[in-house]
């Protein structure tokens, strides 16, 4: 969990946009947020007048044009107020705010056909910070579905804010709204959006979210595990990794949602090749969480019987360094239960042994953690294989090379399985003189 920081700035910029996928995810301040830019069909200008040409109107104009008692003649003017707020380059969002046409879109989204209009504006608009222009969308009794997705895009904006933005829109009753979009005849963008205002809800742990914004969401997400769409999987289970690192008050709601158990098919998904890493690195982002919370919770995991498929995973060296889940299996040598302890203990000397030139890189990884001290206290383990175990462990990857061993010191094991030392060795028959 130290490391929620550095893997927060890999996250997601996976919005609308067409042929974005999870390699796209950048570190950048608008992770969370994305500008919804049309394409160039979009946005041909045919259909409008040509007082409403985009580069040759004043705002002052735009705004004089909105309030128009004309339905045709303030569609013009909306649709004008769009474009210029979805340059991809300084859209002028400030000096809209300033000419006053905030509370002419808002009256917009009561209207057709400039609603939509009025709602892509305004989720562009969403990206400068909450404090500027406190917006709200009355998306839950809205009929059309466009506009009703361009105001939960706008929401995913306004929640990516932070913590503050985030409990004000759950403070304007958006949550149960929201989540009665999570339906099988709503299209894959929507419920993508959908599912990234439910990781915003989730986000930050200083403080976390509201404990019934929590019991909202769980059966949500419990919904949202099961989805075939990539994207989709990441977001929940990584909402469920935000939700984890709040507290053992919040790992324990997530565990007796009952979703723990749904976390072995993602570990093993055989259908997305390249997408498969993103999802194991949420799911065992997710289970260290867990493991780092009590004694009850830890047996969660046991008992959902997934430990063995981390193991599993463990051939995968290479990912695991990159991914930092070393400190997910050194958690588990602290159960009581001994088969555990021994499952990990030889992943842990698999994975070392498979490393080659990058051993050296995971033992300082596994010291580094703790992983070490853990795997030294096991040393006096009742159990004879943990005691080997960790005994082979240490002696090859971690005792230094520098220290000079006298051979003749080294105990040999005998017949009866035990060790004793080298009788060879020359003693001086006079005795030792001090």
């Amino acid at each position: 969990m130290a490391n929620n920081e550095k893997l927060d700035n890999q996250r997601l910029k996976n919005f609308k946009n067409k042929g974005r996928d999870l390699e796209s995810i950048i570190k950048d301040e608008h992770l969370l947020k994305g500008r919804n830019v049309p394409h160039e069909d979009i946005c041909e200008d045919s259909d409008i007048d040509g007082d409403f040409r985009v580069q040759n109107t004043s705002l002052e104009t735009i705004v004089q044009k909105a309030s128009s008692d004309s339905q045709g003649i303030q569609l013009s003017a909306v649709q004008a107020a769009r474009k210029l707020l979805s340059s991809d380059q300084n859209p002028p969002i400030d000096d809209l705010i300033k000419s006053g046409i905030l509370p002419i879109l808002q009256g917009s989204l009561r209207g057709t056909p400039q609603q939509f209009e009025a709602a892509w504006a305004l989720t562009n608009i969403a990206l400068e910070p909450l404090n500027k222009h406190k917006l709200w969308f009355s998306f839950s009794i809205h009929t059309h579905q466009n506009v009703c997705e361009q105001a939960v895009w706008a929401l995913r904006n306004i929640t990516g804010d932070g913590p503050q933005c985030r409990d004000y829109v759950i403070s304007l009753g958006v949550v149960k709204p929201l989540l009665s979009f999570i339906n099988p005849y709503i299209p894959i963008t929507f419920l993508r959006n959908v599912t990234g205002v439910m990781l915003n809800l989730c986000h930050h742990k200083d403080p976390p979210p509201p404990m019934e914004t929590i019991q909202d969401i769980l059966p949500a997400l419990c919904v949202l595990i099961h989805h075939t769409d990539v994207d989709i999987l990441v977001d929940t289970v990584w909402a469920l990794s935000y939700l984890t690192d709040a507290g053992n008050e919040q790992i324990q709601m997530v565990i007796d949602s009952g979703i723990v158990p749904h976390l072995v098919p993602l570990l093993s998904h055989q259908e997305v090749k390249v997408q498969t890493a993103k999802i194991n690195n949420e799911a065992v982002w997710f289970l260290s969480n867990i493991t780092a919370g009590n004694q009850q919770q830890v047996q969660a995991v046991i008992d959902a019987n997934i430990v063995p498929m981390i193991i599993h995973l463990l051939d995968k060296v290479a990912y695991h360094i990159q991914q930092n889940v070393i400190p997910t299996f050194c958690n588990l040598l602290t159960v009581k239960d001994a088969q555990v302890v021994q499952v990990v203990l030889n992943g842990l000397s698999n994975m070392l042994k498979m490393a080659e030139d990058e051993a050296e890189t995971i033992a300082n990884l596994i010291e580094e953690c703790g992983g070490l001290e853990k795997i030294e206290q096991l040393e006096n383990h009742e159990n004879e294989d943990i005691y080997k175990l960790t005994y082979e462990i240490i002696d090859q990857f971690f005792l230094s090379d520098d220290i000079d061993e006298d051979p003749s010191l080294v105990p040999e094991a005998i017949q009866s399985g035990t060790f004793g030392f080298n009788s060879s060795a020359i003693v001086p028959t006079e005795g030792f003189q001090f």
